[in-house]
């Protein structure tokens, strides 16, 4: 009988011990989920955005690199499910600078474009007013052309400064 009994106190810890097993690797399956959950939730949509703003994978990447290095498992998973990088490919990080130096192309002729137009707008007034320009004409044509610089070189400095951190991602 008290072998009986023994026997039946191991079984039932044996029971306990298995149990509590099957529930810590059904909790540790959980965290993995919501860690790729998690993960999911904040850079798919930081990744689609970033197609619209070339600054915010400069901002985000450090922080999915990051991220990669405190859950290394939980990425590999993402990587191997999406067969690329996850949340950035170096064929979106081509693909950004692609659109950034385009975005920049196109303000350049905007900004060419404004500012011929506001020359022009005073050239006309230099012309109705009888050929020869007065001081304050001379000295709103001589603002004109230091504003247009000043956005121009401001506006540049931001793309080169975009442009070559989006490549030293890439390498």
């Amino acid at each position: 009988m008290l072998l009986v009994l023994v026997l039946f106190q191991i079984v039932v810890g044996l029971a306990a011990v298995v149990t509590g097993l099957f529930v810590l690797r059904e909790l540790g399956q959980q965290r993995r989920e919501a860690t790729r959950r998690s993960l999911l939730m904040t850079f798919g949509p930081v990744a689609a955005s970033a197609q619209e703003d070339p600054r915010r994978v400069l901002a985000w990447y450090p922080i999915a690199m990051m991220s990669r290095k405190l859950f290394p498992d939980a990425f590999r998973e993402l990587d191997a499910a999406s067969g690329s990088t996850f949340p950035f490919t170096k064929e979106h990080l081509h693909a950004t600078h692609a659109r950034c130096t385009a975005d920049w192309l196109a303000w350049e002729r905007a900004h060419d474009t404004e500012y011929s137009l506001k020359a022009a707008t005073l050239e006309d007034e230099i012309a109705h007013a009888g050929g020869q320009p007065s001081p304050l004409l001379r000295t709103r044509l001589a603002a004109l052309e230091r504003e247009k610089l000043e956005r121009y070189q401001q506006r540049y400095q931001e793309y080169i400064e975009g442009s070559k951190a989006l490549k030293a991602l890439m390498e």
